[in-house]
């Protein structure tokens, strides 16, 4: 008896120890990666985001829209230079991302929902919008559902449809009510951060990841423990969200860009951007060999040519 009791003693204590590294690197994190951008208000909470760039007139804005386990430090890192003088840019954290508010946008459709009250707020009419993996899937609802707000659609290594199979168990596990929520109190901050540089790493197979981008996309943002749920949320609930919502991609009729790698072992461009160049009436679909699910670090470059692309075909 004395043994099992010490044995729950020694858990016990081994469990507060985590929650009290968790916090105290939660503290450490935010200091060292503190918010750069504005904050929208809205009714449940504040939307994270920056405004650069510069525009003639009448130039259309560009939003951009990052994917899993990032934030908007993310795109902009790969496209500040890029737009500097020739658009303006858009960069948001996505929900519960970052330093924005969940606001009960637990899906693709409600997070594009407060996307456009962002836009009222901006008061910007129409955007062209560029989103990266999962942030495709918020993307591709918006101009669903906000058609007349929308110029042109580039989406990069796209995760939009259904497939077969689920998810890495982390997500899963992460995902769960209070399984979850211990979880992420207590192992993922220990364990994120001896794997923030091989996941980085994971990414963008086979290119090689610039110089400090764990650093300047403040990677680390992603394991405070709030930010791992609603992550895992938004990866294990794509496939049953894409599996009803994605009958709906063919009202859009923007014109779109969808660029791909063949070597992308994040998301299977045969299901996602195959599957949107079928679904968008004249989509067109760029698969670039030998690149990874990185597009838009890897080939900054085409992506802008794209954007100009879906630009010239709206006018």
């Amino acid at each position: 008896m004395k043994f099992f009791l010490f044995i729950i003693v020694l858990l016990v204590v081994a469990l507060l120890g985590a929650v009290i590294f968790t916090q105290l690197n939660v503290s450490r994190i935010e200091s060292q990666y503190p918010p750069v951008g504005q904050f929208s208000e809205m009714a449940e909470g504040r939307l994270h985001y920056t405004d650069m760039g510069s525009a003639a007139d009448g130039q259309t804005p560009v939003f951009f829209v990052h994917g899993a386990s990032g934030n908007l430090l993310d795109q902009q890192g790969a496209f500040k230079e890029a737009i500097e003088g020739r658009y303006r840019g858009i960069f948001v954290d996505r929900p519960g991302y970052g330093y924005s508010d969940r606001m009960g946008a637990d899906d693709p459709a409600k997070q594009a929902a407060l996307y456009a009250q962002l836009l009222d707020e901006l008061q910007i009419d129409q955007v062209v919008l560029v989103g990266h993996s999962l942030g495709s899937a918020s993307v591709a609802a918006f101009a669903v559902l906000y058609p007349d707000r929308v110029r042109g659609l580039v989406f990069l290594a796209p995760a939009t449809h259904p497939w077969p199979g689920g998810v890495t168990w982390y997500y899963e596990l992460a995902a769960m009510p209070v399984i979850g929520r211990l979880f992420t109190e207590t192992v993922a901050m220990p364990a994120g951060l001896q794997s923030l540089a091989s996941g980085a790493k994971g990414v963008f197979d086979p290119q090689e990841a610039p110089p400090s981008y764990v650093e300047n996309a403040a990677l680390a943002l992603i394991l405070r423990p709030a930010s791992f749920r609603y992550n895992a949320q938004d990866v294990a609930g794509l496939n049953a969200f894409s599996r009803a919502f994605s009958r709906r991609y063919k009202e859009i009729k923007a014109p779109a860009v969808v660029i791909t790698g063949d070597k992308d072992d994040i998301v299977a461009p045969e299901i996602h951007s195959l599957g949107l160049e079928r679904d968008i009436e004249g989509a067109e679909l760029v698969v670039i060999p030998g690149l990874g699910h990185k597009p838009d670090y890897a080939e900054t470059a085409r992506v802008m040519d794209a954007i100009e692309k879906v630009m010239q075909a709206a006018r």
